[in-house]
């Protein structure tokens, strides 16, 4: 397998005819979503699903089983005890979301430390299995 060499820069046989009207069209999309993306008051509001979301598949990975709508529909109810395996997984996919939240607010205070990442670690392993196994040590 031979590695792939790219052309040298500045390449020629660029089309640009065809490709300015292009970069254009990208371009005002861009600004079109900067545009929007400025004017939303609280961001978190749009990006709460979503890191929600990545949370319930990233959990997956560690063999936790929640869809989104049993996770939204746990939080609504706002239950104080976890009783089931089920509400463990949810507790679990909340501590991910809440880990992933946090590392973003430290990450505008400080470049990432063994102490944020021991904070993380605590904030994953609250009310959940192996919340006896050390939380925050490494």
């Amino acid at each position: 397998m031979e590695p792939y060499v790219p052309q040298t820069l500045p390449i020629e046989t660029i089309d640009w005819i065809r490709h300015v009207p292009l970069i254009g069209k990208a371009n005002r999309a861009l600004a079109r979503y900067d545009g929007l993306v400025q004017g939303i008051v609280h961001p978190e509001i749009l990006l709460s699903p979503l890191t929600m979301r990545e949370a319930v598949l990233s959990s997956r990975i560690e063999g936790t089983q929640a869809s989104l709508e049993e996770v939204l529909e746990f939080e609504a109810q706002a239950k104080a005890k976890y009783e089931t395996e089920k509400e463990k997984d949810i507790q679990e996919i909340i501590n991910y979301r809440l880990a992933m939240n946090s590392a973003l607010e430290l990450l505008n205070e400080r470049p990432i430390t063994i102490n944020m990442i021991r904070e993380l670690h605590r904030i994953l392993l609250t009310s959940v299995r192996g919340r006896d196994r050390e939380p925050g040590q490494i």
